[in-house]
């Protein structure tokens, strides 16, 4: 994970950045999703972006933590018919994007389509350098 962190970092122009990755079962990524986010069920990934809010710029590089459920990573998974770790990489893909300040949630529509397309971009350059 942590050469897959370092792809995403340096194909988005941030080689020198740092961030935490978290990985979870369904229980633990769930208690982070109601205490922080007030939602009280297990999602796949969350993200903490250090560049927002009150502390926005103290440390730059630090960009923030992603949190991925593995159990939630296997399931969907299992179920789409992919590769557990390409699951994996596609949440973090997803995780970092949304600590660089994309966002499909809050955004317009325009905003979701331009993070899926960076998204499959990224993806498809991790699995064509990381075969497995």
């Amino acid at each position: 994970m942590r050469k897959i962190a370092q792809k995403i970092l340096s194909v988005s122009g941030y080689p020198d950045a740092e961030l935490s990755i978290l990985i979870l079962d369904n229980v633990g990524i769930q208690e982070i999703n109601r205490k922080y986010l007030q939602r009280d069920r297990p999602t796949n990934v969350i993200s903490f972006a250090m560049q927002e809010g009150e502390g926005a710029g103290l440390s730059p590089l630090v960009l923030g933590d992603v949190v991925i459920s593995a159990e939630r990573a296997a399931a969907d998974a299992a179920e789409a018919g992919i590769l557990f770790e390409h699951e994996l990489w596609f949440l973090l893909v997803h995780g970092v994007l949304h600590l660089l300040g994309y966002d499909h949630e809050r955004g317009s529509e325009q905003d979701a389509e331009l993070m899926e397309a960076r998204e499959a971009e990224i993806f498809a350059l991790l699995v064509a350098e990381f075969p497995l």
